[in-house]
């Protein structure tokens, strides 16, 4: 489904929303369209005709909670390590333990990475110096807003870009 990008009141991206819920956000008054889909498609009614938004943005200001840190989940880790493997470098499908949880190791940003099978399964519960191996880069927790937008930056419509462009580090 076509997904539509979300900015506070105050230009900063939020999320991606549904087609359908962002023109409820736009017919109710709620939302303003910053960007009309670049292709110029049109959302009909028996009434009325509006053109299909890209980009809106809130008319009231949305406080979001801070929060300390970005939650672990596998898509974010797989962009963190933009889907390649911390072993070999080929293209990741799994997540692998630095130290295996099996002796000790934790489920933290610090001691997970993105690993292809084949490395995930040759290393199983052993450590990285039993096997001679080397990380590739070094395991971080990652930082900033634009984490909440997890697959937009690079997936996402043309248009978002300058909204949700990555901060530099």
């Amino acid at each position: 489904m076509r997904q539509v990008l979300l900015l506070n009141a105050t230009y900063e991206p939020l999320t991606t929303l549904p087609l359908r819920r962002a023109v409820c956000l736009v017919l109710r008054e709620k939302a303003d369209v910053v960007h009309h889909d670049v292709t110029g498609a049109r959302l009909r009614s028996a009434t009325a005709s509006i053109e299909v938004p890209s980009v809106i943005r809130l008319r009231r200001y949305v406080r979001i909670p801070f929060r300390t840190r970005v939650p672990l989940t596998r898509a974010a880790l797989m962009r963190r390590d933009n889907f390649q493997c911390a072993y070999c470098g080929r293209r990741a499908e799994t997540i692998d333990h630095v130290l295996p949880r099996s002796r000790g190791g934790k489920h933290t940003w610090e001691n997970c990475v993105a690993s292809c099978s084949t490395c995930n399964h040759r290393k199983a519960d052993r450590l990285l110096e039993e096997l001679g191996w080397a990380l590739h880069v070094t395991p971080v927790v990652p930082r900033g807003a634009h984490w909440r937008l997890i697959g937009v930056i690079h997936d996402g419509d043309p248009q978002w870009a300058p909204y949700v462009t990555e901060p530099a580090a």
